[in-house]
Formats: C-alpha cells, structure tokens, sequence
C-alpha cells in the first residue's frame, strides 16, 4: 500500500507499469493513484484535510496558540476503485464493495 508521499507520487507512473507487467494490484491511499491506473485507493477525504489545514491556519493567524489547537484527522473516508485495472488483472470486485466506493472508475 502506497501513501500519497511525494517521492513515492513521482514514480506512480513506474510503479502502476511494473504492477501491471507483473500483475500485480496495487492500492494507495490517494484517489489520484486510481485515476492514474491503479487498483484502488481507500482513505481519509484529501480536501477534507485540506480544509482543517486552512482551519488551523486561520485561526494561527487569528492568534490562537498552535498548542492549543485541538488534534483533528478526516473524518470522512473515501473508497475508490478502477475496474479496467481490476479486469486487466482477472480480479472480480464484488458487488457490495463496488456499492461502498465513492466512484468506481470504469
């Protein structure tokens, strides 16, 4: 499972060619990695993180004291899956899970 660091970004293109070359499924953490061939991706919402980021921006520069923030993560989780990649690798996604997905990517 790949995260959405920014080393490991730069090489989704190799790494989504191997996997496929190999076949292999492979899933990330970011929805980009979906779209840009991967199996999967399953994790916290990227513009919801976005958005407590701005948050706890505004309200640094409002003059709240970093330490005093509370911790905070996403709260809304997001599934995607790309079923060209799934059938390229004879993978059947079941029913239910497509159901749960956030977008299948056909």
């Amino acid at each position: 499972m790949l995260g959405q660091d920014q080393l490991i970004a730069a090489q989704w293109a190799q790494i989504i060619a191997l996997a496929a070359r190999f076949r292999v499924p492979v899933m990330s953490s970011s929805e980009e990695f979906v779209r840009a061939g991967g199996l999967m991706s399953y994790g916290g919402s990227y513009f919801q993180s976005l958005r407590i980021a701005g948050d706890y921006a505004a309200r640094i520069l409002k003059g709240d004291k970093p330490g005093d923030l509370p911790v905070q993560q996403s709260t809304r989780i997001e599934l995607f899956i790309n079923m060209k990649v799934a059938k390229a690798l004879g993978l059947t996604i079941p029913l239910f899970l497509r159901g749960l997905a956030t977008e299948v990517i056909e």
